[in-house]
């Protein structure tokens, strides 16, 4: 593909950086710039979108990022994948462990009744979708004073640190299949270090998935639930919380709580199917954890993952079952950047097109004697 220089170039490309910044100022100059914790809060969603595409668990340059780009996702999680490819790697995290997550949200749509109970947390889920036009003029008064009545009445030290999993029950009922203890000691695929070739293991399609765009993750599993596959979920859990991160002690080497993250996890069970070694059906399942507060992502994620399984199990029968189709098709910063590349001179490779379509057609008018 050819690219050819530009008399100017460096000029205009400054003045299209002068211009965008303009777009984001030009409110008046008694407008405030947006602030970080402003973006991180109040555009929470938004802003862990960005967080979980982008790669790097920081939310204080997600919001750099969404600034920057000016609300466009794709581009605000670019930016933060380049700003993360700079950065050393000073250590590995232990093996974490969900159960000690610090729950804002819990739900189960396979029981009622669940250990511990359902938390419902903040959602959408069950309000009406009706324009809320007193937000349109929300005094400051009226905005600072929502945190302090949310925690009237409540008494925190009730809620318990920790809640049972829900797929605990199943598995002791003998209706999942045992975990692998073997497998969860793997040394996982690293997806920033190594190259995808396929066959790959199903850490490395977590992974890609996990930063993954939105998007596109909903769209081929939609593709699964309306027919084009066959798994059929049940959310036998979904959490939002935030997990312990553990290192281990520089002198001493036990492990040691550096701080948290905030993330979204759901465990779907799906048809079930004879177990590994064939004795008994037991459920199937499928598993879905991303950065920030993301439950279509991780929803989505886990029918992918259970999708992909039967794929490597069986040949696959439709595109959300095919590894290549999926992961090479799901990244936003892979995909945008492929889309937006076409904006980029291509002059000597279109000149070559006209010039072969003049020939092919003087050599049709003479075949056809015009």
């Amino acid at each position: 593909m050819g690219y050819v220089a530009i008399k100017g170039g460096g000029q205009a490309i400054q003045g299209t950086k002068a211009v965008f910044d303009y777009l984001r100022a030009r409110q008046g100059e008694g407008a405030d710039p947006i602030q970080a914790d402003t973006i991180e809060n109040q555009l929470r969603l938004l802003h862990a979108r960005v967080l979980s595409e982008g790669g790097v668990y920081h939310p204080r340059l997600a919001s750099l990022a969404i600034k920057q780009a000016q609300g466009d996702t794709l581009e605000a999680a670019f930016i933060l994948r380049a700003h993360r490819s700079t950065l050393p790697r000073l250590a590995e995290t232990e093996l974490l462990d969900t159960r000690n997550m610090r729950i804002t949200r819990r739900i189960s749509s396979a029981f009622k009744d669940i250990p511990g109970g359902q938390m419902l947390g903040a959602t959408t889920d069950y309000h009406l979708r009706l324009m809320r036009m007193e937000l349109l003029n929300e005094s400051p008064q009226r905005f600072k004073a929502i945190t302090g009545e949310w925690f009237d009445g409540l008494d925190i030290d009730e809620i318990p640190d920790t809640f049972p999993k829900v797929l605990d029950g199943l598995r002791a009922e003998g209706l999942l299949a045992p975990l692998d203890e073997q497998r969860a000691t793997q040394t996982p695929f690293d997806i920033t270090r190594e190259p995808m070739i396929f066959p790959v293991p199903r850490s490395a399609a977590l992974s890609t998935m996990a930063r993954g765009e939105q998007g596109s993750l909903l769209a081929i599993a939609y593709s699964n639930m309306r027919g084009y596959g066959d798994v059929h979920p049940t959310v036998a859990e979904l959490r939002v919380g935030y997990l312990p991160v553990m290192l281990p002690h520089p002198v001493t080497g036990k492990p040691m709580e550096i701080g948290e993250v905030e993330v979204t996890e759901c465990e779907i069970v799906a048809m079930y199917e004879s177990d590994e070694d064939g004795s008994k059906p037991v459920f199937t399942l499928g598993y879905g954890v991303c950065f920030g507060h993301n439950e279509v992502k991780a929803i989505s994620m886990a029918i992918l993952d259970r999708s992909l399984q039967n794929g490597m199990q069986h040949d696959p029968s439709n595109p959300s079952e095919n590894p290549e189709f999926v992961l090479l098709h799901v990244d936003g910063v892979d995909s945008m950047g492929f889309c937006t590349h076409y904006k980029m001179p291509h002059y000597v490779t279109f000149q070559s097109d006209m010039d072969r379509l003049r020939t092919s057609q003087k050599k049709q008018s003479s075949v056809d004697g015009r």
